[in-house]
């Protein structure tokens, strides 16, 4: 039997590896358009690779997929996280779990990574062909499949897995095979905003705020650390919020109200009441001194000098009606975003093959016989965290361990 996986990305080593094990005789071949093999592997994490996150319960693993969660419940009893450390553990990869969770490899290097699955490939006798593309596949009446390649060659194959991330190409090629596929638009990114007083503060970080935004009648919410950047936010949080909101920022093109609770723990009336005390008794100008310890120096200077005109005033010169405008600028402030930004660590696409026409049981197409699917090509998407290699491991498992499947 013949195996082609289209793509030389993370999903595509693992079914190529796992197809070889699984049936030792085959012939398993790994197609990659570009010269290169594993990119992405290779700046994960900024070098160190995030290989995938210490949440061991398949349930509450599918909830920080804010696509394709339900999906993969059942994918992650056969192969979820700690089956993915011990792989690569048992294959001379020595890994850590770090305060957050996620996991990396002890060497902080992603080469770790990348040199276990280059080994394990050549060992097992899979064959990797760079440069070379896929112009063109048509499923045969004798149930082949016939592939085209960008040199003109053709070749008929029994069996093929489809890992190419969010190529636009590998979209095309499975629409050709009857596919449907969901609009492929960005997921994980920060955020452009047109207050250019804030954006003054870059560099400046919040340890815990809550991030909302109200669209077609609900309400999308994330907490965490925010991070204030020379064009709007970035941090934890807002990545977090852009995953979960990627299909309603993108249709209103990027410009929606951004609510911030800066001290999500306090209500309302506790901040006016906190603010209304240092009126009473204290005669010192407002920018001397914060009241709320999470809040940096310089971010409640702006709060100052956005609803009072100065942080030169005397608590005792403020109005009550200024008092409450500035609790409620701390309690929830709104800024309107115009744009999105890049997140440097991940590229990750929100949309691909729609999930109803794949057996999650196997990974087989349920329109294209033969046909198999790994990795961000399906309309999945993780938030970031090592969430989203362990799609890829996954989904890549599961295609290899049964396209030999007869």
């Amino acid at each position: 039997m013949e195996i082609v996986i289209i793509g030389g990305g993370a999903a595509g080593f693992f079914a190529a590896i796992e197809a070889k094990r699984q049936a030792p005789e085959s012939h398993v071949i790994i197609v990659e358009k570009s010269d290169n093999v594993l990119q992405k592997v290779k700046i994960s994490g900024g070098g160190r690779c995030n290989v995938t996150h210490a949440c061991f319960d398949a349930r509450q693993l599918s909830e920080f997929y804010p696509r394709g969660g339900k999906a993969l419940i059942g994918p992650f009893q056969h192969f979820q996280p700690k089956d993915t450390m011990e792989w690569f553990e048992s294959r001379g990869v020595a890994l850590k779990i770090e305060a957050d969770n996620r996991v990396f490899p002890v060497s902080d290097s992603s080469q770790s990574i990348i040199d276990c699955l280059m080994t394990e490939m050549t060992r097992l006798g899979v064959h990797l062909w760079t440069d070379c593309g896929v112009e063109h596949i048509q499923k045969l009446q004798n149930g082949l499949f016939e592939m085209t390649f960008s040199s003109g060659k053709t070749r008929c194959v029994d069996r093929i897995i489809m890992a190419t991330g969010s190529s636009r190409n590998g979209y095309a090629l499975c629409q050709g095979l009857g596919h449907t596929i969901v609009k492929p638009i960005p997921s994980l990114f920060t955020i452009k905003i047109t207050d250019s007083r804030l954006t003054s503060l870059l560099g400046l970080s919040v340890s815990h705020v809550e991030l909302s935004l109200k669209v077609n009648g609900k309400t999308l919410m994330q907490k965490g650390p925010l991070l204030v950047t020379h064009w709007g936010l970035s941090g934890p949080a807002m990545i977090k919020l852009s995953a979960w909101a990627a299909r309603e920022f993108y249709d209103t093109g990027y410009q929606l109200p951004l609510s911030v609770s800066w001290l999500p723990g306090l209500s309302l009336d506790h901040i006016y009441s906190t603010l209304d005390v240092l009126k009473q008794s204290s005669k010192k100008m407002c920018g001397s001194y914060c009241p709320f310890e999470p809040i940096p120096t310089r971010l409640w200077v702006y709060f100052l000098e956005k609803v009072l005109g100065s942080a030169e005033k005397r608590w005792m010169e403020v109005s009550k009606k200024d008092l409450m405008r500035l609790a409620e600028c701390v309690y929830r402030d709104t800024y309107l975003t115009s744009d999105k930004g890049q997140f440097k660590e991940e590229f990750v696409t929100c949309g691909g093959i729609d999930l109803s026409e794949v057996d999650f049981k196997t990974m087989e197409s349920k329109i294209c016989p033969g046909l198999f699917f790994a990795g961000e090509l399906l309309n999945i998407d993780g938030v970031t965290g090592g969430f989203n290699f362990q799609n890829a491991w996954t989904t890549g498992v599961l295609a290899g361990r049964h396209v030999s499947y007869l």
